[in-house]
């Protein structure tokens, strides 16, 4: 699980003004691991609801004469696109998942704006590039666009999936039209809506509150923004530099672990202390300097002590599990490699999956007969298991923690609203005036929404047409690639990812919670197209990822709402970032494939390179697609896999009775969605990061936080940037210069710290 459910669970969130009322306390500090003991004088009184949050931490106030419509702002919003597109596709065939910071996007947007600003004249043309001070709104215009660019799109890892393992390289033209429509059908659902799962003061995002407090410290002038700007120089160029020692120079640095050096030969010391290369172990005590690997999911600097402490002990659990299960041999883990997302023989090999399929890319039974049924890595199974427990956690664990929020959340569906909906729909987009009539009075209206009403909406009529043409396309690129997927499967797909973008959707603008349902979406398209691992492929890529590019517009559209930037230019921002984005990934995505095709197919790849989420996709593409029956139903080897889902429902009552009852016993202090998805947390990449990232985390935001929270308030955010930032660049420019993202890598002389025939931490290589 990526850490990306933990990040945005703030530690002033309540659930609602009518929840704190009256069942949940909570959030009341008092005696709290996480009371501040600095000077009182620095202590801000607690807020009590989301709409206290949003108008204290972040400023409500616009100037409508700010213009984000200038060149500039789409000189640097494409550039910055440009690089976060290549970016991302080069860091989803790493051996850890790693993700382009907002943080980062928005402080080199801010850099490169005010040095356009101060040295190019503002005479002839050039007054283009530099019509006046570069001003937040066009910060956050040129945020949104790179964001929309700079996430690796599904569509690639399908299309990487049937070059690596299908031979099967379709028509770049439907490619990149697959790509599209993939990207956009998420973006047409979530904007119509927006009335629901964006505008009220209860959708919070909390996610979003640190990058807009940045941008107010950016933007407020004076001597404390001027600091913060020399900080953050200092940081970035520093660990710019630094990062050429862990990633090309010395890269032991990744991982620094007295055990291997001590054991260097022992298989038990490499599977529980080794991890600098990609599957080698779980990284135990391990030491890592390498901050790509340290802040990979997300910048732990950001994320509140309470999600830290539970994320820690799913972790501490997740090591009990895996040691467990491997050397008690449950599921045959023995004949396997300890961690990989492959499929097996039962004698161990890998499994090759071209010789149970037909020509119709079908599961054929008498090959299957032939062939047998695969095997998972025991510990893979366990990542399978967890993910379905913490998913049906979160849905019980927010009913009992937010019940009234859930209610008020899904008020809005009852006949007299959809009619009124349905009512006031332009279908005429093209004349829309955009102008939205509603009561500014109104108290109930969010401070931020009612300042947005002076500015032309991009009506719903416009979100609509992106859905209908991304919807049309979409069918004609199934039918004209090899998908395996009927139209009535697509249309299954988009109504389930409909029904997850309601659902999910409010519960991550009111909680922060993110989670992902790919698995769950697998399950669901395995049983109903039996037999067809490709056009299972197909299904998840349209019915989970159309919720993941929803969550993302929704996310980048709060952004945009806090920024006071014009619906119409989030709209354009959103919808070039994301088209430019596809072609760059599909292009990375040829380049990579065809440069590391051998590193791409193994089970362990390099400390550089790894095809761990292809891997992933394709074998719970075949696992599912194809197997479902054979391997998860009911009777059959993995069938907790799928009974997962109903025991995790019950996994949070305890802990809600125990606190109902017992509220000194601070259970609810314990986020047991996210103890249940780190169980499965270290079952891919490079887990030698962990230690170092939970020892920064506590540092920052328990440490720094309370015992000096004025330094944590005016430079925590700014120096996480920094750091993302400068590691971000240099992983870029080392990544082509001499790891071989553009053709042959010029990997640094082998030396004791630099073992490049081996795991860099000098434990034993299984793999």
């Amino acid at each position: 699980m990526s850490l990306t459910a933990a990040a945005a669970i703030s530690e002033h969130i309540v659930p609602s003004e009518k929840a704190l009322s009256t069942s949940d306390k909570s959030l009341d500090r008092t005696g709290d691991v996480e009371t501040a003991t600095g000077d009182a004088d620095s202590e801000e009184g607690v807020l009590s609801n989301e709409r206290d949050i949003a108008t204290h931490v972040i400023s409500v106030d616009d100037d409508p004469s700010l213009n984000p419509w200038t060149f500039r702002a789409f000189f640097i919003g494409i550039g910055l696109s440009t690089f976060g597109g290549v970016l991302a596709e080069i860091y989803y065939f790493k051996p850890q998942t790693v993700l382009v910071s907002l943080m980062f996007l928005a402080v080199v947007s801010y850099i490169l704006g005010v040095f356009m600003e101060t040295f190019i004249p503002r005479r002839g043309l050039l007054r283009y590039l530099n019509p006046g001070p570069f001003n937040k709104k066009e910060n956050a215009f040129v945020v949104i666009m790179a964001s929309a660019s700079a996430n690796s799109a599904l569509g690639t890892e399908v299309l990487a999936v049937q070059r690596l393992y299908y031979n099967i390289t379709p028509n770049a033209g439907a490619s990149v039209f697959l790509l599209f429509s993939s990207q956009l059908l998420g973006y047409g659902i979530g904007g119509m809506m927006r009335g629901t799962l964006l505008y009220p003061s209860k959708m919070l995002y909390p996610g979003v509150l640190p990058l807009l407090s940045m941008f107010d410290a950016l933007y407020e002038g004076g001597m404390a923004a001027r600091k913060k700007l020399r900080v953050f120089y200092i940081v970035f160029t520093a660990i710019f530099f630094w990062e050429l020692f862990p990633e090309w120079i010395f890269p032991l640095l990744t991982g620094f672990s007295i055990f291997c050096l001590a054991a260097p030969n022992n298989a038990a010391v490499s599977r529980v202390f080794g991890g600098t290369n990609g599957n080698e172990g779980l990284g135990l005590l391990s030491f890592c300097f390498d901050w790509q690997y340290i802040s990979g999911g997300l910048n732990p600097m950001t994320i509140p002590l309470k999600a830290q402490f539970s994320s820690f002990l799913g972790y501490i659990l997740c090591m009990v599990v895996f040691v467990a299960v491997y050397y008690n041999n449950i599921w045959k883990a023995q004949n396997f490699p300890f961690l990989s997302q492959l499929l097996f023989y039962e004698n161990g090999t890998q499994y090759d999956q071209t010789l149970i399929l037909n020509a119709n890319y079908e599961v054929d039974p008498t090959l299957l007969a032939e062939q047998g049924v695969p095997y998972y890595s025991s510990t893979w199974v366990v990542y399978l298991l967890t993910q379905n427990l913490g998913l049906a956690a979160t849905s019980t664990h927010l009913l009992l923690w937010n019940w009234n929020d859930i209610c008020s959340a899904w008020s809005w569906m009852n006949p007299s609203s959809i009619k009124n909906i349905w009512a006031n729909f332009d279908w005429k987009f093209w004349q829309a005036d955009g102008m939205r009539k509603q009561d500014v009075d109104d108290e109930d209206i969010d401070p931020h929404y009612k300042q947005m009403l002076k500015y032309p909406d991009a009506p719903n009529s416009w979100y609509f047409v992106v859905f209908l043409l991304s919807f049309v396309v979409a069918l004609v690129v199934l039918y004209k690639t090899d998908s395996t997927l009927p139209w009535w499967g697509f249309l299954i797909s988009l109504l389930l990812a409909t029904f997850s973008i309601l659902f999910l959707g409010a519960l991550a603008g009111i909680t922060g919670l993110i989670f992902s349902v790919q698995t769950f979406v697998q399950m669901i398209g395995g049983y109903l197209h039996k037999g067809l691992p490709v056009a299972n492929m197909y299904f998840v890529l349209y019915g989970y990822n159309t919720v993941y590019q929803a969550q993302l517009l929704l996310r980048d559209l709060k952004i945009a709402q806090y920024a006071k930037l014009p619906p119409r230019a989030a709209f354009t921002a959103q919808i070039l970032g994301t088209l430019l984005g596809a072609v760059l990934n599909y292009i990375m995505m040829n380049s990579i494939i065809d440069n590391q095709r051998e590193i791409l197919l193994s089970v362990q790849g390099t400390n550089i390179w790894s095809g761990q989420q292809p891997q992933m996709y394709n074998s719970q593409a075949i696992a599912w697609g194809g197997l479902s029956y054979e391997l998860f139903s009911a009777g059959q080897r993995y069938q907790w896999v799928p009974l997962a889902y109903v025991i995790g429902l019950f996994i949070p009552v305890p802990f809600w009775v125990i606190h109902r009852y017992w509220p000194k016993l601070r259970a609810d202090y314990l986020y047991t969605p996210i103890i249940a998805y780190y169980i499965g947390c270290l079952c891919v990449g490079i887990n030698s990061s962990i230690l170092s990232y939970f020892a920064v985390a506590f540092l920052s935001q328990w440490w720094l936080r309370t015992r000096y929270p004025r330094w944590f308030t005016k430079y925590n955010y700014i120096v996480g940037a920094a750091l993302d930032g400068g590691t971000q660049v240099m992983v870029f420019i080392l990544s082509f210069a001499v790891q071989g993202a553009g053709g042959t890598s010029h990997l640094f002389t082998t030396w004791w710290g630099a073992d490049q025939g081996a795991n860099y931490d000098h434990c034993l290589m299984l793999n």
